[in-house]
């Protein structure tokens, strides 16, 4: 992505002033041109509104945003898709929003995909006074790193493709990576992964990937947080193959190792004082002779015997070894996002991705973080009586529950915590997607909780 965030700027730079409704009212009936412009525009100060204020030369000579109540720093995000090329600085905000908040939804707004379509012209820039410039671009960096790797298509984001992303990121970071591969995956105890990701050419062979990290002269007792990813990089659906709908966004079924990925590196750029295990399982999904079939029953990591009802609840199946190996790390804290089941858009839609987890401590901390960086995530239970949906009568544990429990998130998130780690976990089924374009959030990939898990993180462990 182009810098969009600058230190310093010699030339023009137009000031914003960024206005809750009630400084609007009060800062118009001072300033009758201005006044008569937010007529013409209705702009009255509501959350995401601009209004761009000619000088005498009929140029932007400012900018007034509209923040609303003034508490969230969202409106920021919208700027950059409302304003013409150039430079900008931000003249006033209310104390409730930092200049760190500010300068990092400018930066997530400014995002677009360009890698098979360029977009013409600047962005406009933001001259960043105040704020932490250095921690801003590394936060908006590795959100813009999730969001290209869930919109590049799948002829293009192979399995291949996110072992080269960690291996950068790891090399970047000096981390320890290792990589086991295909047939290999029998042999070191990952049967799951490797069934699902069987049925896939041999140039994408299924494959788990282990980032562990230490920061700098970072002692060996630090906690140990562990993040896992789901990594389907194509689902078909398997022999219980999608409808052409169902199948046509199943690029974006490796988003939880994208966002992993992602939130590993704003770990390892901000040294933060944990050691740090990255895992994902990364997989095709794929149709062919080898193909697991529906009834088939498969061992996994735990020695747990689990029933293939559906070949394309497959997610579940992969980080059921990655928790697992997870577990076998002794984590602190264990975290695992994937674009999981279609359940959860049911129930919470496309923007708000629910979270699961049993500790009432760590779920407090996820939300108010969450808050703090206008990073929206839900809680839903852990409802155990659904858990009997999952049992099977030829296996220990079945992949697709009996209808009558409905609650899809919930049966997966409760199969998901059979094999989790002992200890403090969160389950987030994230969409990764914006399937409606709005200001500051075009239509495709989006980064979902990964600002606001890495806020709880920095501060749990202070």
């Amino acid at each position: 992505m182009s810098e969009v965030i600058l230190d310093a700027w010699e030339g023009a730079v137009t000031p914003v002033q960024a206005l809750t409704d009630i400084e609007t009212a009060r800062a118009l009936e001072t300033d009758a041109f201005a006044a008569g412009l937010a007529r013409t525009a209705e702009f009255k100060g509501k959350a995401g509104q601009v209004l761009l204020v000619p000088g005498a030369d009929g140029a932007v000579d400012r900018v007034l945003l509209g923040l609303g109540d003034g508490t969230e720093a969202a409106p920021f995000r919208a700027l950059p898709a409302k304003l013409p090329a150039g430079v900008y600085r931000i003249a006033t905000r209310p104390e409730a929003i930092s200049a760190d908040q500010a300068a990092l939804a400018f930066a997530l707004g400014s995002y677009r995909f360009d890698r098979y379509k360029p977009h013409a012209g600047e962005p406009p820039r933001l001259v960043a006074e105040g704020c932490d410039v250095a921690e801003v671009r590394q936060v908006a960096h590795a959100c813009a790193l999730a969001r290209d790797m869930v919109n590049t298509p799948a002829n293009d984001m192979g399995p291949l493709q996110i072992e080269t992303i960690a291996r950068e990121i790891a090399e970047h970071h000096g981390a320890r990576i290792t990589v086991i591969e295909g047939e290999s995956l029998l042999a070191a105890n990952y049967p799951a992964v490797h069934a699902v990701g069987r049925a896939a050419d041999p140039s994408r062979a299924p494959r788990m990937i282990e980032i562990t990290w230490s920061p700098p002269g970072g002692e060996a007792d630090r906690p140990l947080v562990c993040i896992v990813g789901k990594g389907v990089v194509f689902d078909t659906g398997g022999l219980d193959i999608k409808p052409s709908a169902g199948m046509r966004l199943m690029k974006k079924d490796m988003g939880g190792a994208a966002h992993a990925l992602a939130l590993g590196r704003m770990i390892m750029a901000a040294n933060l004082p944990v050691r740090l295990a990255v895992l994902t399982p990364v997989v095709e999904n794929a149709i062919s002779g080898d193909a697991m079939r529906p009834g088939d029953v498969l061992a996994s990591r735990a020695g747990i015997s689990i029933e293939v009802g559906n070949t394309d609840a497959e997610g579940r199946l992969i980080l059921a070894d990655a928790l697992t190996r997870a577990g076998e790390l002794e984590p602190a804290l264990t975290i695992d996002l994937a674009t999981l089941t279609g359940a959860a858009r049911v129930a919470l839609g496309p923007q708000l991705p629910p979270f699961f987890t049993d500790d009432e401590g760590l779920a407090a901390q996820i939300v108010a973080a969450a808050k703090a960086e206008s990073d929206p995530l839900w809680r839903l239970p852990l409802w155990k009586p659904y858990a009997d949906a999952l049992d099977s009568d030829v296996a220990e544990i079945k992949n697709d529950p009996d209808g009558w429990a409905q609650a899809g998130s919930v049966t997966a998130a409760l199969f998901l915590q059979r094999f989790a780690p002992k200890g403090p976990w969160v389950h987030l089924d994230i969409y990764a997607w914006n399937p409606r374009a709005r200001p500051g959030f075009p239509g495709g990939g989006e980064a979902q909780a990964i600002r606001g898990l890495y806020r709880m993180i920095r501060e749990r462990f202070a």
